[in-house]
């Protein structure tokens, strides 16, 4: 049995996309797949498993020798089962930079494409054979592509992943903006989380200055929520870069409607780059980044000390 997989911390593409793939695998390719998932996925993607009536994939801690494996929403050998190298990948496909580093033991499929979201890749690559698809595999393309694109507010959104979205909401008779909503409002429920659940929640590993970052997001239409606990967040960081082995935490609480961030600054590290990085005074334990909403894009690209 195949495992299709995401990256650590899993979002709602890297929670959807697995299940759409396992899906396509299954009963087109009729090779036998399953999703499986690196961690508990965050709260838009749960509300989306609900929606569609589709059971939590099971999680998993690591791959075995000898396992076949599909990797979606990731190529980077940090967020993925420490004992790859052990299993056999067999296929990538992923809208990310290329990391490197992971080898594989016969020639694979490799698709990486610079569109905002995974699902749109896979919707390209089933073609006509998406027409045979349930609904609720649409559903889940759909809701994985308007989470990566914020709604089409992210600068990662290309006119295709546009096309595509409004395209799979027209089939499923759907109004964008309201379902949307539905998500985003999910997504900002963070109430049953604890300060270093939601510093992991979805981060990524990168070196800047000679230094292990976290870089995290949490994107919410409710950013005061997440700003009353400012204080416990920071608190909290210290002990979540120990546990990962990283010198610093930087958390952007992305403002989803008002298209924005606001960045925390727990110690003088952070404010050194957020001036250098992007070109504003740092006064106080917070700054206010207008325009900023993509790690992808305007995030990890300019970051510098």
């Amino acid at each position: 049995m195949i495992q299709v997989f995401g990256h650590k911390a899993p979002d709602t593409d890297s929670t959807g996309s697995p299940l759409i793939w396992a899906w396509y695998l299954s009963d087109v390719r009729k090779t036998p797949a399953k999703a499986v998932l690196q961690g508990m996925p965050n709260t838009e993607a749960v509300w989306m498993l609900g929606k569609w009536g589709v059971s939590m994939p099971e999680i998993i801690e690591d791959v075995a020798p000898g396992d076949q494996c599909v990797i979606v929403d990731t190529n980077n050998p940090a967020e993925l089962p420490a004992s790859l190298d052990q299993a056999e990948v067999i296929e990538i496909i992923d809208h990310h930079l290329l990391a490197g580093g992971i080898t594989t033991r016969t020639p694979i499929n490799i698709t990486v494409r610079p569109l905002a979201c995974t699902a749109t890749i896979m919707h390209d690559l089933m073609g006509a054979d998406l027409d045979r698809a349930p609904a609720w595999v649409k559903g889940l393309m759909l809701t994985c592509i308007l989470s990566d694109t914020l709604e089409f507010r992210s600068p990662t959104t290309t006119p295709h992943d546009r096309r595509v979205a409004e395209k799979l909401a027209k089939d499923l008779d759907i109004a964008i903006p309201s379902y949307a909503m539905e998500m985003f409002t999910a997504k900002s429920d963070v109430s049953a989380f604890s300060d270093t659940a939601l510093l992991k929640m979805d981060s990524k590993e990168y070196t800047l200055g000679g230094k292990q970052m976290r870089i995290s997001v949490l994107e919410t239409t409710a950013p005061q929520v997440l700003l009353d606990r400012k204080d416990r967040l920071v608190a909290a960081m210290p002990a979540v870069a120990a546990e990962d082995g990283a010198d610093e935490v930087m958390l952007f609480i992305v403002d989803i409607l008002n298209e924005q961030s606001t960045l925390l600054v727990p110690n003088d590290f952070v404010r050194r780059v957020a001036e250098a990085s992007f070109g504003v005074p740092v006064e106080g334990d917070s700054v206010v980044l207008p325009g900023v909403v993509s790690r992808k894009k305007q995030i990890i690209p300019v970051l510098k000390v």
